[in-house]
């Protein structure tokens, strides 16, 4: 199973069926539950992290493997992110995501992923993000069943 746990909320509707694309894409693969949760908006920004990382430790188990999306985290080509869920997978059946809010992701978040992933050193949008995300995923499970997809 595949959990993405993200902060902000999709507004536009091309966005949300671009999402909702990829959820039954992926649904031939795996379960995927995506929990979205409220942005704290423009508050101070220590207090944003923690009351979102308050929102994102509630449906975080123990026995996920935990992937955070940071900007510092390691790079991987699609090909190697595939290989490296295809191995995560052999040992955890349940792996999440979290897409932190504007001002990133609090440290303790950090603290307890067992992997940090980048895909780029640029900034991306949110609502953006998530579905250049769900696409690797799909891309992951295409290239994990050796089926063919676009380059």
């Amino acid at each position: 199973m595949i959990k993405l746990i993200v902060v902000g909320q999709l507004k536009e509707s091309y966005l949300k069926d671009a999402v909702e694309e990829y959820k039954k894409r992926i649904k031939k693969y795996t379960n995927l539950e995506i929990i979205e949760l409220k942005d704290e908006g423009l508050v101070e920004e220590a207090k944003a992290i923690r009351l979102e990382s308050e929102k994102i430790t509630k449906y975080i188990s123990s026995k996920d493997y935990l992937i955070t999306l940071e900007i510092e985290g390691k790079q991987y080509t699609s090909v190697e992110f595939a290989t490296k869920i295809d191995k995560i997978l052999i040992e955890n059946s349940n792996i999440t995501l979290v897409i932190g809010g504007s001002y990133g992701l609090s440290s303790e978040i950090k603290q307890k992923a067992n992997l940090h992933l980048s895909f780029s050193k640029m900034t991306f949008p949110h609502q953006l993000f998530r579905i250049l995300l769900l696409e690797q995923i799909y891309r992951a499970y295409k290239i994990n069943n050796n089926e063919s997809y676009h380059k």
